[in-house]
C-alpha cells in the first residue's frame, strides 16, 4: 500500500510538472497572442499618433517655410534698399562733376 502510494504521487508530481511546462507554454502563446492584439491595438494607436505627427510636421514645415519666405523678403528689401543708396550715391557723385564742371 505505502509503496503504492509513493508511485501515485510521483506519477501525480510528474504529470503536474508536465502540464506546468505545457501550462507555460500555453500561458506564453496566450501572452504572445494577447501581446500581438495590443500591438495591433498599439498599431492603431500610433496611426492615431502618426496623425498627429503628421499634422504637427507639417505646422512646422509651413511654419519653417513662412520663416523661410520673410527671410527672402527681408534679404529682398535689403537689395533693394542698397541699389537705392547706390543710386543716390550716383546722384550726389554726378551733381558734385556737374559743380565741378561749373567751377
Amino acid at each position: 500500500k505505502e509503496k503504492e502510494k509513493e508511485r501515485v504521487k510521483k506519477k501525480r508530481k510528474e504529470r503536474g510538472r508536465e502540464r506546468e511546462r505545457q501550462g507555460g507554454d500555453r500561458g506564453r502563446e496566450r501572452l504572445s497572442e494577447s501581446g500581438r492584439d495590443g500591438e495591433r491595438r498599439g498599431e492603431r494607436e500610433g496611426k492615431r499618433k502618426s496623425e498627429r505627427a503628421r499634422k504637427s510636421e507639417r505646422a512646422k514645415k509651413r511654419e519653417q517655410e513662412c520663416e523661410r519666405s520673410r527671410v527672402r523678403e527681408r534679404e529682398r528689401e535689403r537689395k533693394s534698399e542698397r541699389a537705392r543708396e547706390r543710386v543716390r550715391e550716383r546722384g550726389r557723385e554726378s551733381e558734385r562733376t556737374r559743380e565741378g564742371e561749373r567751377e
